[in-house]
C-alpha cells in the first residue's frame, strides 16, 4: 500500500486524528471511515461531524490504559466507641390480630364434600361369577354437577359438618375427607358391589374421613364423636342422642361393631376393610351415616329420586 493521507476541512494545525498512532487506534476501534483506493494510495476521510464521537472513543481508550496501573495497598482504620454508647434496640413487633386464625385448620364446609369423580379415570370392570361382566365409567367430575339439593339449594346434612368441625377444634388437627358426596355414577364407579347400591353418600348423608396425625388412633376419634353429643346442648340433655349403643348384628363389611345413637351410625374400617377408589390410602378410617333428620324430625331414607336430585351442567 502507498502512503496514508488524512483529508479534513481544517486549516493550519492538523487535527488530532492525523497522528499516525491515533490513526492506528481508530483502525482498531473500527471507527466510521470511508477508505478509497486512488493510484495505490490509501486515503482515509474523516467526517468532521463525527469529531466528538472519535474524541470520546480515544479518551475511553486512554482512560482504560491509565486504569491498568498497579493500585497501592489500601489501608483501613479502627473504629473506636465510647463506653456509654449503645445500639438502639427495636421493640418486638406484636402479632397481628388474625395471626392465631391463620395457624388454625380450615373450617369444614359443604365444599369439602364435592364429588371426587373425574372423566380422566379409566373404565373399570366388575366381574361377577357366572354372570355378565359389568363395565363402569366415572362421572365428569364436580365441575359438571352439584351437591344434593334441598329446597333447591346445595346441601349436606348439618350434623356431619358440626361433628367434623368439633373434631378439628378438639384435636387441633386437620380432618381429611376421603369420600363425601358421590353422584350415582361415581358411587357405582367407586364400588359396584350390591352393598353400596344404597349408599347415603349419594344424598349427602354419609362421610368417610380420618384425622392427620391420628391415623392409627381411630378408637380415640370415635370416643370424641360420642363426646360431641355428651357435651353439646341440646343433645347432652337427651338420652337418645348422648347415649351410644353397639350394633352387633351380622352382614356387615367391618369387623369392629359399629356405634350408633338416634342421629348417626359410625363404622370403623381397618386397613384391609372398606377400600374403594375414593379411599385408596392404607389408614384406618371412620364412616358416619346420618340416621335421623333433625329438621324434618324423621328417619333418613334413600330413594332413587333423592339420589338423582342434583343439578347437572350438561
Amino acid at each position: 500500500m502507498g502512503k496514508v493521507f488524512f483529508h479534513t476541512p481544517w486549516q493550519g494545525i492538523p487535527p488530532l486524528f492525523t497522528h499516525p498512532l491515533i490513526s492506528q487506534i481508530v483502525e482498531l476501534l473500527s471507527i466510521h471511515k470511508n477508505p478509497v483506493e486512488i493510484k495505490k494510495e490509501k486515503v482515509v476521510f474523516f467526517n468532521p461531524m463525527h469529531a466528538s464521537k472519535y474524541t470520546r472513543h480515544l479518551l475511553f481508550c486512554l482512560l482504560g490504559l491509565a486504569s491498568c496501573k498497579e493500585k497501592p495497598d489500601l489501608q483501613g482504620e479502627y473504629l473506636f466507641r465510647k463506653s456509654e454508647e449503645y445500639f438502639y434496640s427495636f421493640p418486638t413487633p406484636a402479632p397481628s390480630s388474625n395471626h392465631g386464625e391463620e395457624e388454625k385448620v380450615p373450617k369444614i364446609t359443604k365444599e369439602h364434600f364435592r364429588c371426587k369423580g373425574s372423566l380422566l379415570h379409566p373404565v373399570t370392570k366388575f366381574e361377577r361369577e357366572g354372570r355378565q361382566t359389568l363395565y363402569y365409567r366415572d362421572c365428569l367430575g364436580k365441575e359438571f354437577h352439584s351437591l344434593p339439593l334441598r329446597d333447591n339449594k346445595e346441601s349436606i346434612y348439618p350434623c356431619l359438618l358440626e361433628i367434623l368441625n368439633f373434631l378439628q377444634e378438639k384435636t387441633e388437627k386437620k380432618v381429611v375427607i376421603t369420600s363425601g358426596h358421590r353422584c350415582p355414577a361415581h358411587n357405582s364407579y367407586c364400588d359396584p358391589s350390591p352393598y353400596e347400591w344404597g349408599s347415603k353418600h349419594m344424598i349427602g348423608a354419609e362421610v368417610d374421613f380420618y384425622i392427620e396425625g391420628m391415623e392409627e388412633s381411630p378408637q380415640e376419634v370415635l370416643s370424641l364423636i360420642e363426646s360431641y353429643y355428651q357435651e353439646t346442648p341440646p343433645f347432652s340433655e337427651k338420652k337418645e342422642f348422648s347415649y351410644f349403643t353397639t350394633f352387633d348384628r351380622g352382614n356387615l363389611n367391618v369387623s369392629t361393631p359399629p356405634r350408633l345413637n338416634k342421629e348417626i351410625f359410625v363404622k370403623l374400617y381397618l386397613p384391609h376393610e372398606g377400600r374403594n377408589r375414593d379411599t385408596i390410602h392404607s389408614h384406618p378410617y371412620l364412616g358416619i351415616q346420618v340416621r335421623w333428620d333433625r329438621d324434618l324430625d324423621k328417619r333418613v331414607t334413600l330413594t332413587k329420586e333423592q339420589s338423582q336430585n342434583f343439578y347437572r351442567a350438561i
